[in-house]
């Protein structure tokens, strides 16, 4: 069953343009991990302020494999920091 992970990211004012470059620059560097389907950077409008990082998993053990393989970030590097994960199971509407 796919599964959706959904980062919340406060990003600075004056570093957006900063963090979709970032993301630009490694966006296929999930392509490879086993059961990954799919990623989109969310920039915020209408009101929201926060950057969402969407991502699809085949299932939930290919989501968890792959992040205890992550290597950390320099937090003195990090544009944005994270405020949670929203987690979803896709629902087979057949």
């Amino acid at each position: 069953m796919t599964v959706v992970k959904i980062n919340r990211l406060a990003v600075p004012e004056g570093q957006e343009a900063e963090l979709e470059k970032r993301f630009a620059a490694r966006k296929h560097s999930v392509d490879q991990a086993p059961g990954f389907e799919g990623f989109e950077l969310l920039r915020p409008v209408g009101g929201e302020d926060r950057y969402f990082v969407v991502t699809r998993w085949a299932d939930e053990e290919s989501f968890r494999t792959w992040a205890a393989q992550r290597t950390p970030r320099d937090p003195s590097t990090t544009v944005s920091s994270a405020e949670g994960i929203l987690e979803f199971e896709v629902v087979d509407l057949d």
